[in-house]
Formats: structure tokens, C-alpha cells, sequence
């Protein structure tokens, strides 16, 4: 067994990896007692309980939560070990929806969402089926870490896939304590091969963003002057370019709850996620115009909802019995959990949501 397999399984073993246990945490304690107002009753509080989707914009499929990394704050707890992969039948489901969904942006995520056995055929048929907007969340070292992955930029040119590759800092030390050693010189040859077929250029339409988030517990700073210092950075050490910094929050489950829990930071870090809401972020969060797929085709509002077993709050739950005026209609399912993407300026995949 690799050292990273046998990492992974020693992180698994020793966190809260059960979704019923992680909500229980969530809601017990100081939201119990009332030292801190639940979610629901704080949005009520700014009229905005329940919170209900809008438009419906993205797709956001999980191909699976196998990865060749074990980052430390992973919310999917992905690594080389997890098995759960969707497979082409469940794919095929997600190409019906597409064609006839309103959605304009297919996001695929993982895991590693490349290590899936049919990614290549899925964004050919996706493409054909009039896809326009594809987002791959690619963790950059899968470039490097087989033959077969090699071609990799040159694929996602072919198809003008948006790539959005997590890149916790412009430093050695600082990336590889949060996603493993070698991660980061892995990580700055897959930028170069990037760049070299035009994604992150000045003026090109092969569009790369990076991803921060905070290796604490606590929040990040301002997204504009951190993507500020990362391209000046990154280009004075690498001569490496990228379009956009996403700043995003941890939110407390998964490897993070257990990360907070472990360094006694739960209690202070939610606190801060509690004094920090913002109302203006509730109009703007992730929720509103996505839907989240899972990788055995269940629908949930959102990928955190889903790492916590979260399904939408509709009769339509899964993609065999998908049927969007039916989903548009269903309150969001919301938790404490919640607070993460409405601190501050707000936290979504595509970063901040206010201004």
C-alpha cells in the first residue's frame, strides 16, 4: 500500500466521517443552548427564511470522491482510497438532463473529477449535447501524476473547458502542509503546461482561476488584494499567469469539523462565522442557481449539503425522477453549516458573492 493510500485510511479512521454524526454536532452544543442563533432563525431575523432557488444556471456533477490527494481541510474527504465513482449509466442520465435543462454551466468536481474512467467521454458527449460552459475543478498534481493524464490541457483547450485548480499559496511550505508533500512543485509544472497552450494569458479565452482557502480556523482575507499578491508572486518566482483568485471559506464539516474539533478551535470558529454573517451574501449564495449531482445521481442543493447527506427538500430527489419545474419549486435545505458561505463577503465556489 502507497504512503498516501495508507494516509488517507489513517485520516479516515480517525475523523467524523458520518454525516448523521457531523449534523449532530452542528446543531447541538452552543446552537442547542442558545449561545448562538441557529441559521434558519438568523435568516428569519433579515426576512429571508426560507430560502428559495432562483433561476437554475449550474450543473454541479460529482464524478466521484477518488483522488490522488489527501488535503488536510478536504470537505469531500477525498483520497486514493474512496471508491465511489459514477458510473456511465448514471452519466448518461446526467446528458438527458442536460439537454434539456436550463442550465448553461456544467461544474464538474471530484474527488478528482479526471480520474474518472469515462471524464473524456462524458465532456465530448456534454459538448455535442450543446454545452457551452464547462468547469473542471482540477487539483493541478492530477496532470502530473500518470502518463495518461499528460494531455490534459490540451484536452480541456479542445473543449474551452474553464479549469479551476486549487493553489492554497505561492509558497512551497504553506501548499504542501495543507495538501501534501510535492504538491506544490507538482502544482507549478502543471501551471506551466497550462499556460503553455494559452490558459491564464493576458486577453486569452481559455479561462484559469485559482483557489484559496485559509489552512486555520479562520477566514479569508480580502479576495481582491490576496489575488493582487498572488499574481505578482507567482509571476516574479514562476513566470506563471491565471485569470482570477477565488477566496473561499472552510466550512465546519468533514476533515475541517475534525480539524476543529482535534485543535479545540469548533467553538471560536463558529462564533466567528456567526458574527461575521452578512445578509447581502444570503441573496447571492451558491444555492440559488445550482443543483449538485452526486456520484450515484442523488440531487442535493448544494455540495456541502451533500457531504452531509443533505437531499433537496422536494419529492424529486435523484436524477431518474428529475424534473426541474417540480426542484424550482422546493425550499433550500439549510443548516449551521450554512454560516460559511455567508460570512464576510460570502463564500461560493466561484468565491466571494458580494462586493
Amino acid at each position: 500500500m502507497s504512503k498516501l493510500k495508507q494516509q488517507s485510511l489513517h485520516k479516515r479512521e480517525n475523523q467524523l466521517a458520518n454525516p448523521n454524526r457531523q449534523l449532530e454536532i452542528l446543531n447541538g452544543g452552543i446552537f442547542e443552548n442558545g449561545e448562538l442563533p441557529t441559521f434558519a432563525k438568523k435568516i428569519t431575523q433579515t426576512n429571508q427564511f426560507p430560502l428559495r432557488p432562483k433561476k437554475l444556471e449550474i450543473l454541479q456533477i460529482n464524478l466521484g470522491y477518488m483522488c490522488n490527494q489527501v488535503c488536510e481541510h478536504c470537505h469531500v474527504d477525498a483520497g486514493p482510497d474512496r471508491k465511489e465513482i459514477m458510473t456511465w449509466e448514471t452519466m448518461q442520465k446526467c446528458l438527458e438532463i442536460i439537454k434539456n435543462t436550463g442550465a448553461h454551466t456544467l461544474d464538474l468536481t471530484g474527488g478528482a473529477p479526471e480520474m474518472n474512467p469515462n471524464f473524456i467521454r462524458f465532456v465530448e458527449r456534454a459538448s455535442q449535447a450543446g454545452i457551452k460552459d464547462f468547469i473542471v475543478r482540477s487539483n493541478l498534481t492530477i496532470i502530473r501524476a500518470n502518463k495518461k493524464y499528460h494531455d490534459l490541457p490540451q484536452f480541456f483547450k479542445k473543449y474551452n473547458v474553464h479549469v479551476v485548480s486549487s493553489m492554497p499559496h505561492w509558497t512551497k511550505g504553506k501548499t504542501d502542509k495543507q495538501r501534501g508533500e510535492g504538491v506544490f512543485d507538482k502544482s507549478i509544472t502543471a501551471l506551466k503546461q497550462l499556460n503553455a497552450v494559452g490558459y491564464g494569458m493576458p486577453g486569452s479565452s481559455l479561462k484559469l482561476d485559482l483557489v484559496y482557502n485559509p489552512n486555520g480556523a479562520y477566514l479569508p482575507g480580502n479576495q481582491a488584494s490576496m489575488e493582487k499578491e498572488f499574481k505578482s508572486a507567482m509571476l516574479a518566482d514562476f513566470n506563471i499567469q491565471f485569470h482570477n483568485l477565488f477566496a473561499i471559506t472552510n466550512l465546519p464539516i468533514s476533515r475541517f469539523l475534525d480539524y476543529l474539533i482535534a485543535s479545540e478551535n469548533y467553538e471560536d470558529y463558529m462564533y466567528q462565522l456567526v458574527e461575521a454573517y452578512n445578509p447581502k451574501a444570503v441573496k447571492s449564495v451558491m444555492c440559488n442557481n445550482t443543483i449538485s449531482i452526486s456520484w450515484d445521481g442523488y440531487l442535493y442543493d448544494c455540495d456541502f449539503n451533500q457531504m452531509l447527506g443533505l437531499k433537496v427538500a422536494s419529492k424529486v430527489t435523484h436524477i431518474n425522477q428529475y424534473n426541474e419545474s417540480i426542484l424550482n419549486n422546493r425550499d433550500i435545505v439549510i443548516s449551521q453549516h450554512c454560516y460559511g458561505c455567508t460570512a464576510g463577503a460570502g463564500s461560493s465556489c466561484q468565491g466571494v458573492v458580494t462586493t
